[in-house]
């Protein structure tokens, strides 16, 4: 009985973290959709287009965040079957993809800036929003590899499965939403590339 009113106070006191979450998701949906708003509106111009290919890292980090998609999901089934080895292992998996992530994206910068002349700072803005883009991905990816060393920190400490379910279902819902903005703003700068 007593176990019983504990764990509803745990689920009590976990909601409005959940519903922060959502507005935070939200929020940075809306974001997205105002950056290439301004993208559309500025490239509409005459002489604005992108006129860049998109650097083929591009594609090996969005083949890399989808399979962190899945080693994720793999690590949430663990927990619900209350197999903590293999959750650490997925979770570690997991963050060494997110790390691999950002490093194939600073690396496409790179490429960007010293093997095809597109700067930040570039003349035609257009090809700064590319940085844009990518750069508020990055912040927004480092907020959810913390996120996920949290959750990977809970599960060494032996915390009460309800609130283990909870941190691997924040951590899934921000990753996840992390992997389909980056396959949304590849597939847009793609569309628009030239």
């Amino acid at each position: 009985m007593m176990a019983q009113i504990q764990k509803n106070n745990d689920r009590l006191d976990l909601a409005p973290k959940k519903f922060n979450m959502w507005i935070f998701i939200f929020t940075s949906f809306m974001f997205f959709a105002a950056l290439t708003s301004g993208f559309i509106v500025y490239s509409g111009g005459k002489g604005h287009g992108l006129n860049v290919i998109m650097p083929d890292a591009f594609k090996y980090s969005t083949a890399v965040i989808i399979i962190s998609s899945i080693t994720l999901f793999l690590a949430s089934k663990a927990a619900k079957q209350l197999q903590f080895a293999k959750q650490r292992l997925f979770l570690w998996l997991t963050f060494a993809l997110g790390v691999a992530f950002f490093a194939i994206q600073v690396y496409a910068w790179y490429v960007l800036t010293y093997k095809m002349n597109v700067y930040l700072t570039d003349p035609n803005a257009s090809r700064s929003f590319v940085y844009i883009f990518t750069g508020m991905h990055l912040l927004h990816i480092i907020a959810a590899i913390l996120l996920l060393l949290n959750t990977l920190a809970g599960t060494y400490k032996n915390i009460p499965q309800v609130r283990n379910l909870f941190k691997m279902e924040m951590t899934s819902i921000f990753w996840h939403f992390l992997g389909i903005i980056w396959i949304y703003l590849y597939v847009f700068l793609l569309l628009n590339q030239n």
